[in-house]
């Protein structure tokens, strides 16, 4: 079984730098969807998994946060042209039959180990009971 865990974040990230910005004919953005897609359906298309899980980072506090006070300080907050893309890009997942999920205090890679190490002891159980 193939699982892909995806970091949301930073492909939603490098699609929204990457394209310059393209809108509907009522003016919504949409360079991100488009990018983020595109990216998702071709690596999709080459690894052919299983089960497709997405993660996106939450805008509160991580771990990380908390243990230094400096973290991400100097970063600029998400631009609402890309703010207002994601939650029509995770309906789209959800049409595409795609989980996404986001963990509480952790970042994307953190939750993203998390989810393949339970995927893996799910998997090794089901192994066993054969």
């Amino acid at each position: 079984m193939k699982l892909l865990a995806v970091d949301g974040n930073s492909i939603l990230n490098r699609a929204f730098y990457g394209i310059k910005l393209l809108t509907t004919k009522e003016g919504f953005y949409t360079n991100a969807i488009y990018g983020f897609l595109k990216t998702l359906n071709k690596v999709i298309e080459d690894i052919n998994p299983n089960n497709v899980a997405v993660a996106f980072d939450l805008k509160a506090p991580t771990f990380r946060h908390k243990m230094y006070e400096g973290y991400k300080k100097s970063r600029k907050g998400m631009p609402t042209e890309l703010l207002e893309q994601l939650p029509v890009l995770k309906e789209l997942l959800g049409y595409m039959a795609v989980s996404y999920t986001h963990l509480r205090a952790h970042e994307t890679p953190e939750h993203l180990v998390c989810r393949l190490l339970l995927e893996k002891k799910k998997n090794k159980k089901k192994t066993k009971t054969k």
